[in-house]
């Protein structure tokens, strides 16, 4: 008889500092990746030491405004739990497993616990919407970096979803949220609700270079309002810059501002590229942005929550998956050792 089959999903995440004595090793890790920074490691690697110093005391700081520490890992592991019990309403018993790329637990922790479940078929899940070289790109190239180095890799048919940016029930999540917050505003203000969405912006040279990351952060955003019915006005600016590079514009500081000078005064930001809550929302959505709005006259800044584990946002998950497993002939009710 052959062996019964063993299946996991793999979430990949960039992870984020948990303590104020983890940013600077955080910042190293993150500076250090050829896929983040794209410099011979000769360059890259003393560099990534300088930016860390450099850098470390004003990111600890911003940590320290919302509580010390990234929630990332806790997120992301609450998103796999979830995602396992859809999974388990249909039938599926497999394993969640949550690899990082600059942060514990590492992806190289992850295919650890792959090789010791015996797990032979694998969808690979980034959770980041939109392909970009900096994000699933470089998770991925970990991942491929940390199999190499097992000669026990037990996987024999593996799957992965490397973008989702398009995916309807995705982006029927995205628009419940927003609706949601928009029927928190008083009703007398109405269409008068300016939308903004954000995501993390990249260096204008890797969109030259190919990354599809920005048209598939645009796409995104028209089938959101699509959905939406295009009853609001709307722009979309990218955030967390970083360094004398040309990054991908417009920039949300500046977008704030000139929406403030056009007299708009009901704001509803969306983090549009993020799926959980971390110093991108936190910290400079909800704090630096928000400062920005309010010297701008914008006197009704919201913003949506990321998608975290919301309902709607795990079930999109779930349905993913649910195709992958079925192109790796995997039905339910497979056995998986326990948890």
């Amino acid at each position: 008889m052959a062996p019964r089959a063993r299946t996991g999903i793999l979430l990949l995440n960039f992870g984020g500092p948990e303590t104020p004595d983890d940013v600077r090793p955080f910042l190293r890790r993150l500076f250090a990746d050829p896929e983040v920074i794209r410099l011979p490691a000769i360059v890259r690697v003393p560099l990534s030491r300088v930016l860390a110093a450099v850098r470390h005391r004003r990111s600890r700081d911003a940590y320290r405004h919302i509580g010390g520490g990234s929630p990332i890992r806790r997120i992301t592991e609450q998103q796999g739990e979830a995602l396992k019990r859809a999974l388990q309403g249909w039938g599926y018993d497999v394993g969640v497993y949550v690899g990082m790329q600059c942060w514990h637990p590492f992806i190289e922790e992850a295919v650890e616990r792959i090789v010791e479940d015996e797990i032979t078929h694998l969808v690979i899940l980034p959770l980041f919407p939109q392909f970009s070289f900096t994000t699933t790109g470089a998770c991925l190239a970990k991942l491929r970096r940390a199999v190499r180095r097992r000669s026990d890799w037990p996987v024999k048919r593996q799957v992965t979803i490397e973008h989702w940016h398009e995916d309807p029930r995705y982006i029927e999540a995205v628009s419940r949220m927003i609706e949601e917050a928009l029927d928190d505003f008083a009703a007398k203000i109405g269409s008068r609700v300016h939308l903004l969405f954000s995501a993390h912006s990249i260096p204008q040279r890797y969109v030259d270079e190919g990354d599809p990351y920005v048209a598939q952060t645009q796409e995104t955003v028209e089938r959101i309002m699509d959905r939406l019915g295009r009853r609001h006005p709307y722009h979309l600016a990218f955030q967390s810059r970083l360094g004398p590079v040309k990054w991908v514009s417009p920039y949300i500081d500046r977008v704030i501002e000139q929406l403030g000078h056009d007299g708009v005064r009901h704001l509803l930001v969306i983090p549009i590229s993020f799926v959980s809550e971390h110093i991108e929302t936190l910290y400079e959505l909800d704090i630096l942005y928000r400062e920005t709005a309010r010297r701008a006259g914008i006197t009704d800044f919201r913003r949506v929550a990321a998608p975290n584990t919301h309902p709607a946002f795990i079930g999109a998950l779930a349905h993913l998956v649910r195709k992958r497993l079925a192109a790796l002939d995997v039905t339910s009710a497979l056995t998986h050792p326990g948890d």
